[in-house]
C-alpha cells in the first residue's frame, strides 16, 4: 500500500530527530508517522544530507592525511639516499690515508714527524658561572670561541715557530667527544645558550674554519673521531648505536662535509667506542674515557685507567690488534703516563668540579709529536686561555 506524502515540515522534523540517535521507532512515534517513511527518509538523509558532507569531509581528511604521509616517505628516502652518498664518499675518504700511516713507509729523513692536536671535551654552548667557581674560570659562547681560535693558533704556532729543525709531515687531530655539552641533565637544558640545533648549526661553522686554516698549512690532516658521553640523545649510556645515535657523531659527518673538498684532510669517523690511528710504526687507540669508572683517594684517575688499559690492551690483543698509546678525553685532567694519554678540557673548571673538590685545572688540550724510530719524543698541553678573556685562571 503506497505511504502518503508527508509535509516539508514533517521530513525536516524527522531528519533533525535522525541526528540525535534514537531509534527509527521512536522516530516514527514522535512524528507520528509509520517507521517505514522514517526509514525511507533515513536512507535519502544519509545518501544525500548532512551524514554524507561528513563522511565526505571525512574521507578528504583521509586522503589528505595518506598524501602527507606518502611526501614524508619521499623526503625520508631522500634523505637516506643523502645519507649513502655521504656515506660512500667519507668511506673512500677514510681509505685514503697518509703515507705515514702506512706501516712500510720509512721517511727519507731522520728529522721527520708528524704533529697531534688532540682536541676534545669543548662542551660547547655550556654556561659556567665564575661567581659559583670562586672566580676561577667563566665559560660561555664568546669565551669558547676564543679559546678554540686560541688552540688552532696554537697548533701552528708551535709546530711551525718552536720545532726547528724537525720536518713536519702532517697533523693528527684527533676529535674525542663531548664537542657539546648537550641535554642530559636537566640544569644543562636549562643554562645552556642555545638548544642542541641552534649549536650544532652555529658550531659546526667555526669547527670546520679552523680545521681548514690549519690544513692549509700542513701538507696532510688526519682526523679520527668517536663520540663522548654528552652527547648522547638517551637519558642513560647505551651500548648499541652508540656513535650514531650521538649529536658528536652527526658533527663529524657534517665537518667531513663541509670540508670534502679540501684535498689534504682524511677522516675516520668510528662507527664504535673506540677508534685505532697509526702514525709511523706507532699505534694508537682513540677512546672517549667515560667507560672507566671511579678515580676516588689518593690514586685518582690512576688507578681505573689503568685497569681500563689493561682490559682494552687484552682486548686488542686477542683480536691482534694491539696498540701502543690509550688516547682519551672524558675526565679534563691533563696527563701522559703508562701509555695513555688523557686530555684536558677547553671548558676549563666547572660547578661540577668545584663541588666535588676535583683538582683544579686550567683549560688545556694535549699535543705531542711522534717520530718514526722512537715514537712520542715531544710532549706538553696547548693552554687555550686567550689574552683577553675577561677572567683567566
Amino acid at each position: 500500500m503506497p505511504q502518503l506524502r508527508l509535509s516539508d515540515e514533517k521530513i525536516q522534523k524527522i531528519r533533525d530527530l535522525l541526528g540525535t540517535g534514537l531509534s527509527q521507532r521512536k522516530i516514527a512515534t514522535l512524528a507520528g508517522c509509520s517507521q517505514g517513511a522514517v526509514n525511507d527518509i533515513a536512507n535519502n538523509h544519509y545518501k544525500s544530507g548532512p551524514a554524507a558532507a561528513d563522511m565526505s569531509g571525512k574521507f578528504r581528511a583521509e586522503i589528505k592525511d595518506l598524501e602527507g604521509e606518502l611526501r614524508q616517505a619521499r623526503e625520508q628516502i631522500v634523505r637516506l639516499e643523502k645519507a649513502a652518498r655521504l656515506g660512500e664518499g667519507l668511506s673512500a675518504a677514510q681509505r685514503q690515508v697518509p703515507e705515514w700511516q702506512r706501516r712500510s713507509h720509512r721517511p727519507s729523513r731522520s728529522d721527520a714527524a708528524v704533529a697531534t692536536a688532540f682536541l676534545s671535551d669543548l662542551h660547547l654552548d655550556e654556561v659556567v658561572d665564575p661567581k659559583q667557581v670562586g672566580g676561577v674560570n667563566a665559560y660561555n659562547r664568546g669565551i669558547a670561541e676564543k679559546r678554540l681560535r686560541k688552540f688552532f693558533d696554537s697548533t701552528l704556532q708551535l709546530t711551525f715557530d718552536h720545532m726547528k729543525g724537525i720536518k713536519i709531515e702532517g697533523l693528527v687531530l684527533p676529535l674525542g667527544g663531548d664537542i657539546f655539552s648537550g641535554n642530559i641533565h636537566e640544569e644543562l637544558r636549562l643554562t645552556n645558550e642555545a638548544t642542541m640545533f641552534q649549536s650544532m648549526l652555529y658550531w659546526s661553522e667555526k669547527l670546520a674554519a679552523g680545521i681548514q686554516m690549519v690544513a692549509s698549512e700542513f701538507k696532510s690532516v688526519h682526523i679520527p673521531c668517536v663520540v663522548g658521553n654528552h652527547g648522547r640523545t638517551s637519558h642513560k649510556p647505551v651500548a648499541k648505536n652508540r656513535p650514531q645515535d650521538n649529536f658528536d657523531w652527526f658533527l663529524y659527518h657534517l665537518l667531513a662535509r663541509f670540508l670534502k673538498d679540501v684535498p689534504n684532510i682524511t677522516w675516520s669517523i668510528s662507527e664504535s667506542a673506540d677508534e685505532m690511528f697509526r702514525i709511523y710504526d706507532t699505534t694508537f687507540l682513540l677512546t672517549h674515557g667515560d667507560q672507566f669508572r671511579g678515580g676516588g683517594g689518593i690514586s685518582g684517575l690512576l688507578s681505573p685507567l689503568m685497569i681500563g688499559s689493561h682490559r682494552k690492551s687484552k682486548r686488542q690483543q686477542a683480536i691482534r690488534r694491539p696498540y701502543d698509546w690509550m688516547v682519551m678525553g672524558h675526565w679534563h685532567q691533563y696527563s701522559m703516563f703508562k701509555g695513555i694519554i688523557v686530555n684536558g678540557s677547553l671548558k676549563g673548571y666547572d660547578e661540577y668540579a668545584f663541588i666535588s673538590n676535583f683538582d683544579f685545572e686550567p683549560p688545556r688540550q694535549a699535543y705531542w709529536l711522534t717520530q718514526p724510530r722512537h715514537g712520542i719524543t715531544i710532549s706538553g698541553p696547548l693552554h687555550v686561555i686567550s689574552n683577553d678573556e675577561s677572567i683567566a685562571a
